[in-house]
């Protein structure tokens, strides 16, 4: 489980890398994209497949992304998982958030040695305030069973 400090500190970052942004609208990359936006977070996209996304520039990996990015939200396949997190380290990203089905126990156990601040099993959009009802809701019932990060 990650812990809340973790959590504050990846959140508390205002350049955030988006792994995962698709041309299929009802992927989790695409909304987390456009919450994390609306709440003010300067975002840059990541897309092998798109030049822009909702108006912003597309960036083809982790290496072209400007230097004051400094967290990266994976909402990826588990295979392009690894060639991420690499790409992030070389790029000296080390605020990553693994958003749940983006890598397997292999991977996210390596990230975590390395150092790394790194968020899994959690969704960022219960975190990145305001959340919405919905996400204060699943909040609440995850501090009611004590599945709650503290």
């Amino acid at each position: 489980m990650a812990h809340i400090s973790s959590i504050k500190q990846f959140t508390s970052q205002k350049h955030i890398a988006v792994a995962g942004i698709s041309r299929t609208p009802h992927k989790f990359g695409n909304a987390a994209f456009k919450e994390l936006k609306k709440k003010g977070y300067t975002l840059y996209p990541i897309s092998h497949h798109l030049e822009e996304f909702e108006g912003v520039k597309c960036y083809r990996d982790v290496s072209a992304l400007p230097d004051d990015v400094s967290a990266l939200l994976i909402s990826t396949k588990p295979d392009q998982t690894r060639m991420l997190l690499d790409e992030a380290r070389r790029k000296g990203i080390r605020n990553i958030w693994l958003q749940q089905g983006s890598a397997d126990k292999e991977t996210i156990r390596e990230v975590k040695d390395a150092g790394d601040n790194v968020i899994t099993g959690e969704c960022i959009l219960m975190f990145a305030e305001p959340a919405h009802f919905m996400h204060r809701t699943h909040a609440f019932f995850k501090k009611l069973v004590g599945n709650y990060p503290a």
